[in-house]
Formats: C-alpha cells, structure tokens, sequence
C-alpha cells in the first residue's frame, strides 16, 4: 500500500510505525512508498524439491473409423438397400402378374355364375309376377321394359323388387352392410 500526502493518512502512517517493525516496499525499492508493516501469517510454499510435474498432454481415446472408411461403409449400405429394393420390385411385379392371370383364368367362371343367379332370379320374379298380376286383364308376364332384341342387363332393383330388403342391401352393399 502506497501511501500519499494528508494529514490523517500520515497520523495513520506514524500509528503503524509504533505497532509493528517497519519494512520497505519491494514493489518500489523504497522510493515511493514510506515504510510497511510486517505480515504476521505464514506463507504456504512448495514442498522441499517441489512438486511433482504432472501431465497435462491429450489423451484422449482412439476415435473410431476414418472418414474414408465410413464413407465406404455409406455407399455399401445404400447399394445393398436398392439392390434389395429392385429385387423386391421384380418380385412384386411377377406376383402381381401371376395375380392377374388368376383373375383373368377366374373371370369367366364368376361371370357364368353370376349370370345363372341372376337367370334365376329373374324366373323366380316372373313366377311371382304371374302369380300377382293374374287378376289384371292385358297383363303379359315377362313383356320386355325396352322394346329391344338385345340382352340388356337387370338392375339389381328389378331382381330384388320382390324380396326382402335385407337381400338388396346385402347385394349392394355386401359385407359392409354387416360391419
């Protein structure tokens, strides 16, 4: 502490002398500061021979693969995983054709069922209809609607007009009507 000029620093300063023994100022050879007191409190210093040295070099662990390596590892990945996908593709497409043959070899046996159903319907609807309409003078049963002599298919409301209602939702709506 470096002490200036003012009477109550000084009267301070003569104060301290009394206390304790005086000792220069290190920091200024003695030019600039007056005189300080001693420390009382021991200074800790190092051990006889000083401290052992210590390391303080990296020494961190091995990364893992280079860059080139995983680059590599990368493409292999990728070349594998569009080899698997143009493998599934080609096989996915030969499972689909194999499917639509099926389908195509199936078609006209579905059809053929369907139509004798529906032939069967229909006669089963005129029966019906000669039962109901025989008390109706100049009614022909099965007197054809459009006035063709081509096949025109029947609605689905014409085949299921005389029977139950739960019959026509079931053909049109099929297994969602259940559900």
């Amino acid at each position: 502490q470096t002490f200036g000029g003012g009477r109550a620093q000084q009267k301070l300063l003569r104060t301290e002398e009394k206390a304790s023994p005086t000792v220069t100022c290190a920091a200024c050879l003695g030019e600039g500061c007056r005189k300080m007191a001693g420390s009382k409190v021991k200074q800790d210093m190092p051990p006889p021979g000083g401290y052992a040295s210590f390391d303080y070099k990296r020494n961190l662990p091995k990364r893992g693969l280079s860059g080139y390596s995983m680059f590599g590892i990368g493409i292999g990945i990728m070349v594998f995983g569009y080899w698997r996908l143009f493998s599934w593709n080609r096989e996915r497409r030969r499972l689909q054709i194999e499917e639509m043959e099926a389908r195509i070899a199936l078609m006209p046996l579905l059809q053929a069922e369907h139509d004798r159903r529906s032939l069967r319907m229909l006669r089963e609807n005129l029966e019906e209809e000669a039962i109901l309409m025989k008390d109706v003078p100049g009614w022909k049963v099965g007197e054809k609607v459009f006035h063709t002599d081509r096949w025109v298919p029947p609605l689905s409301e014409e085949l299921f007009n005389l029977r139950p209602r739960e019959q026509l939702l079931h053909k049109r709506f099929g297994f969602l009507w259940y559900v």
